[in-house]
């Protein structure tokens, strides 16, 4: 079964410079995983508006969203019940 450590590694590597301008971190981060896929244009659209330190995190994140594309569908949900936990349940209800 794939592991989620990568997601989370790089999550925790990057995320606080790519989220930075983010009015609701875990929201923008719920709705990169959302579907089926990983959502690589709003990715981008995070990286666009993320300070330049955030721009090494590019890489990372197109590793990230390989990644999250091939985890079962299962454990995809799993990550999204996650990322809500974290931010209190209070997103993607």
């Amino acid at each position: 079964m794939a592991s989620m450590r990568p997601l989370f590694a790089s999550v925790r590597a990057h995320g606080p410079q790519l989220l930075a301008q983010a009015q609701d971190p875990a929201a923008e981060l719920l709705a990169l995983v959302w579907g089926p896929r990983f959502d690589r244009e709003h990715a981008h659209d995070l990286l666009r508006g993320a300070a330049p330190a955030a721009a090494a995190a590019g890489a990372a994140l197109l590793c990230a969203a390989d990644h999250f594309d091939r985890l079962p569908a299962a454990r995809q949900q799993r990550l999204r019940e996650l990322i809500r936990r974290h931010a209190g349940g209070t997103i993607g209800a």
